[in-house]
């Protein structure tokens, strides 16, 4: 069996994986990058709506709102010195007569949180996208989207320039502390692997919890366990672009996610979603079934929305936890666990890295 040697390894190689291994590589520490898949970035980060957040939603004070706020301001600077394809777009969060009290509270909340936002009359926000209904509007500048698929290859371009390795098609099946150190077995591409690492960052995304399982958390009495949500998106057919910037609608009270909202591709296009389905199974096919609750959901701030219009897209799934909605970084016996890292994950991927570095310096 093959041993590698190393002070840090990486399980995951998505975009919260990547940013870390890269962080970690370029403070001159030996990094190891374990990716199950033969890609990078193939599961929650390159299913998704490919939006840089600004802030807005989360609870002032927690880890979703301080690394998504601070995440947003390094990505943008990242992506325009790195030449990654990302547009700030900006985003309306739009409101009936019933909801503006709720939808005042939230800009209070994004204020707190330190995002940049501005309520907008009824007939500002028509203004500004000529075929959304709303009675009002909350406009955040700062939103915008990216090349999730650019920000991946770039982000392994630099843990590969500072001397850390991606080791894709390697799946961890076992870990054992050993002499300071955790022993890690792996399977798949190259048959059995050890790696040998003193340090270890779990950000395995969907299998988080089953991961910090093997490393000996006991993640039902920590609450790291996790559950599974399938985001579906619909593409809306139209000669020109129905919208020009991200339109959402007011967050369900639920807590389940942001709504089915309108996210502006890099290309122009359009896209619908993601909705909010609990999964027990990995399964990105599309029920065409769900057009019609697409459509009414949608058509509520684009009126002139024809369900026809909707064709089946791609589909996410998020990690989320069982108890608590907030990121989980936690530390024990050389392990640094992530779990929980849901939206605004991408937005925050640079930040959790600075805040891993931080852990294990």
């Amino acid at each position: 069996m093959a041993v590698i040697d190393t002070y840090a390894a990486i399980v995951g190689g998505g975009i919260v994986g990547l940013a870390c291994g890269a962080a970690l590589a370029a403070r001159g520490m030996e990094v190891i990058v374990l990716e199950q898949h033969n890609k990078p970035g193939t599961e929650t980060t390159s299913r998704n709506s490919q939006v840089i957040h600004a802030g807005l939603y989360y609870e002032p004070g927690s880890r979703k709102a301080e690394l998504c706020v601070r995440g947003a301001a390094m990505l943008y600077e990242y992506c325009g010195r790195r030449g990654v394809e990302h547009r700030r777009v900006g985003k309306l969060i739009v409101a009936d007569t019933p909801e503006v009290p709720a939808l005042e509270a939230l800009a209070e909340r994004a204020a707190r949180n330190g995002a940049s936002v501005r309520l907008v009359t009824r007939a500002h926000a028509l203004e500004l996208e000529p075929n959304v209904r709303a009675d009002a509007a909350l406009l955040s500048p700062n939103t915008g989207i990216v090349d999730t698929h650019g920000l991946v290859a770039s982000l392994a371009a630099d843990l590969g320039s500072a001397g850390g390795i991606l080791a894709c098609g390697r799946r961890v099946v076992s870990a054992e502390r050993e002499s300071g150190a955790w022993r890690i077995v792996c399977e798949g591409a190259a048959g059995h692997e050890e790696v040998r690492a003193r340090r270890v960052v779990n950000a395995a995304g969907l299998v988080a919890d089953g991961v910090a399982s093997l490393f000996g958390l006991d993640v039902d009495a920590r609450g790291h366990r996790q559950r599974w949500v399938k985001g579906n998106y619909f593409r809306i057919r139209s000669k020109t672009p129905i919208v020009r910037r991200l339109v959402y609608p007011m967050p369900p009270p639920d807590g389940e996610g942001l709504g089915i909202h309108a996210t502006v591709e890099l290309d122009g296009t359009v896209r619908l979603g993601p909705d909010t389905e609990p999964v027990s199974a990995i399964d990105y096919a599309v029920d065409e079934s769900r057009r019609a609750a697409f459509h009414r959901a949608a058509s509520r701030y684009l009126p002139a929305l024809r369900p026809e219009q909707l064709e089946p897209d791609m589909a996410g799934i998020r990690p989320k936890l069982a108890k608590g909605n907030d990121f989980v970084l936690e530390e024990h016996d050389g392990a640094l666990h992530l779990a929980g890292i849901e939206s605004p994950g991408l937005t925050a991927a640079l930040a959790i890295a600075e805040r891993v570095c931080a852990i294990m310096r």
